[in-house]
């Protein structure tokens, strides 16, 4: 059985969450995320959770982290600003492996930029915002379903892999109203937990370690230090740091392949749109209008890890546009993995693009090839 409402993004995105079990939200009021910590604030004593409103962002993603570490499905809501606020914790949560969902609602920048106005320019910061090498999952939903879907998704990423899970919406996807089916209940992952007699982060074959239940004897020592498997610092200890570091990374990307979330329309084309979150509804939209066109698009729901493999899927292609609300940030990732020109299609100043502006580029696409 399914509900059926008609609901913002924001809501549908705190309603995901709860249904995905989370039970702790710490966060900072911030335009165009604040419905969320509203919605939650509102929701979560119902459900025996724990909503707290932080001085700032720092102490935002701090919060999430420790409640994380007391078994809680944990989350936090913020936009550009706060979100550069929370780089550096965001690292410690990779180094120290906590499973946590953070979700921005991006907004025109940079510094305060455009609060009231979309924009995705924070796509790479997400990836390489933090110092170091580390890898993360991030969601880029484009409706309101996905808002609500791709949250619970993040949940069970997070507690599957044992990092940090973001979902990189927008103004418009945040503030838009669309009907949504709510389902009774959704399928949840569950952290694996540390046997007795296991060092708190050896990790095994699947390059994950189990999780310490916390106030149940376990000892485990958690530090932002490169640690060996007891969770003690070795700093200065070269194969240590590097097996570390590399586990961290390739728990994610060793599965790109599996976890990638993307949609395909004509791959036979021989123009294609690599599109995510709110412009591909113009591209839909182009496509729509213009049956008689063979307008190949590939729509990302998970921008990272970048799923390169999909590029397979269109054996035809010619040349790559992509539509972005930055002045092309994924363009040039798109450009590393393909060998046909990429035409990137940066917009900024808070307006999407227009059907008529994509067919303009999607015409002059088709005279250069």
């Amino acid at each position: 059985m399914t509900k059926i409402e008609f609901m913002q993004g924001n809501i549908a995105c705190a309603e995901g969450a709860l249904a995905a079990g989370c039970r702790f939200f710490g966060g900072y009021p911030i335009t165009p995320s604040t419905e969320i910590a509203e919605h939650m604030a509102r929701k979560l004593p119902k459900t025996g959770g724990v909503f707290i409103q932080m001085e700032d962002e720092l102490g935002s993603m701090a919060s999430i982290i420790g409640a994380s570490w007391t078994g809680a499905k944990a989350m936090t809501a913020t936009s550009g600003p706060g979100f550069s606020l929370m780089m550096e914790n965001i690292g410690y949560a990779v180094m120290t492996e906590t499973p946590c969902v953070v979700v921005n609602i991006q907004r025109g920048g940079p510094s305060t930029g455009q609060p009231t106005m979309t924009g995705q320019g924070d796509m790479m910061q997400v990836r390489f915002g933090s110092h170091g090498d580390y890898s993360i999952i991030a969601l880029s939903p484009a409706s309101v379903q996905e808002m609500y879907d791709l949250t619970v998704l993040a949940f069970n990423l997070s507690e599957e892999f044992r990092v940090p899970v973001f979902l990189m919406a927008d103004e418009v996807i945040g503030h838009m109203r669309e009907r949504i089916e709510i389902p009774d209940s959704v399928t949840t992952v569950t952290r694996t937990q540390l046997a007795a007699d296991a060092l708190p982060f050896h990790a095994g074959e699947k390059m994950v370690p189990g999780f310490p239940t916390f106030g149940e004897g376990h000892g485990a020592h958690v530090t932002g230090l490169t640690h060996d498997e007891r969770g003690y610092p070795a700093t200065t200890n070269p194969a240590i740091h590097a097996a570390l570091v590399t586990r961290l990374c390739q728990k994610v990307e060793s599965q790109r392949h599996r976890i990638a979330e993307y949609e395909v329309i004509n791959p036979d084309a021989e123009v294609v749109f690599i599109c995510y979150g709110s412009p591909a509804r113009t591209v839909q939209q182009l496509v729509q209008d213009h049956p008689e066109e063979m307008i190949g698009v590939l729509r990302l729901k998970m921008v990272w890890p970048f799923p390169e493999e999909a590029f397979a899927e269109f054996k035809e292609a010619r040349i790559f546009l992509v539509p972005e609300l930055n002045l092309g940030q994924i363009a040039r990732e798109v450009e590393r993995h393909v060998c046909q020109p990429v035409r990137a299609i940066g917009k900024i100043g808070g307006e999407l693009h227009t059907p008529a502006e994509l067919e303009a580029a999607f015409l002059a696409a088709k005279e250069e090839l």
